[in-house]
């Protein structure tokens, strides 16, 4: 009888005890809303631009990293939104209206890169507007360059992050413009021009490997609490800086952004104005070349730098400021 007093005791005790550990289990993504987009879309035949060297498009590898990563948020009990679930060009103003009028808790873009250069490889996390004042977006950010050089890079591969400004000044993207207010980034986790890069990008297993990053990230990011989102240009402002857009960034004078920022460095020991000047026109060829790259905000402070020296004491606070609100370091993994 004792025996059996002591097995019942043994049954109730687990059974008051599950819920509390199931609640102890329970991921931070669990009731999040989570609006996740795949970048692109639908514009294979008018689109040249976002093709690897072996003819990988971005938006199929988008795609396939998108619907992965659906399915591993909705195991851990999250609302998913889909932009969209197929090859289609969808509106980016109906995109941003899915995470609004849903009430997202997040706004995840999912997005690969491309550039000149075909060494570069390494993560670029947009923000949108200034760092001081999109505080929470900045934090899901770090979140997600983190886990992004955790899972899919070795030793110290850069990673930027960076305002959306720095590449569409003075307006910055569209998806995050119109979902400002909801913690939202647009994640380009490696260069499709890149051809080894390309090559794993193909392999759905490698999807997978990315799709894991996002949830990791995104785990961490709910763990916290959310910071505030203050109205944009509400704490500082300062003028655009014009980057080269789309078919400029391809170019040849692209290809020589690293270069570039070397031989500034060097000018930039001299002690001449004439050294000076042309270190200056170097940065900011650097910066306009490749704008969101991991040596882009040391640009701005060397420009700011020689500004100053230059007697442009205005424009050098204002390039100082740029390169504090537009470019955010991430800890190293």
């Amino acid at each position: 009888m004792t025996r059996y007093f002591t097995f019942l005791l043994l049954i109730l005790s687990a059974a008051l005890c599950a819920p509390v550990l199931a609640q102890k289990q329970q991921s931070p993504l669990a009731g999040k809303i989570i609006c996740l987009d795949a970048g692109h879309g639908g514009t294979a035949a008018t689109d040249s631009y976002r093709a690897g060297p072996a003819g990988e498009r971005e938006e199929w590898i988008n795609l396939r990293v998108a619907l992965l990563l659906q399915e591993m948020l909705e195991e851990k009990g999250a609302r998913v939104l889909m932009t969209r679930r197929a090859d289609d060009n969808i509106p980016l103003a109906d995109r941003a209206r899915l995470a609004v009028e849903n009430q997202a808790d997040v706004f995840l873009s999912v997005h690969h890169n491309a550039t000149a250069d075909p060494e570069a490889n390494f993560p670029i996390i947009y923000f949108h507007g200034n760092a001081s004042e999109n505080q929470a977006s900045v934090a899901l950010g770090r979140d997600v360059a983190q886990a992004l050089s955790a899972h899919l890079y070795k030793g110290n591969t850069p990673v930027s992050l960076v305002s959306d400004h720095t590449i569409f000044a003075g307006a910055g993207t569209k998806v995050l413009r119109d979902t400002y207010g909801i913690p939202g980034v647009i994640a380009e986790a490696s260069f499709f021009t890149h051809a080894a890069e390309e090559k794993r990008l193909k392999k759905k297993k490698y999807n997978r490997r990315e799709a894991q990053a996002y949830v990791a990230a995104l785990e961490a990011f709910f763990k916290k609490p959310t910071p505030a989102i203050a109205p944009k240009n509400s704490a500082v402002s300062f003028p655009p800086f014009r980057a080269f857009q789309e078919a400029e960034r391809m170019s040849e004078t692209a290809k020589l952004w690293y270069q570039d920022y070397r031989e500034g460095l060097e000018l930039m020991k001299r002690n001449d104005t004439a050294s000076w000047q042309q270190a200056y026109e170097l940065f900011t060829r650097s910066a306009r070349s490749f704008p969101d790259s991991y040596v882009a905000e040391q640009c701005h402070e060397n420009r700011a730098i020689l500004l100053e020296k230059l007697g442009r004491v205005k424009e050098a606070e204002q390039e100082a400021l740029r390169a504090q609100e537009h470019y955010v370091q991430v800890a190293a993994h």
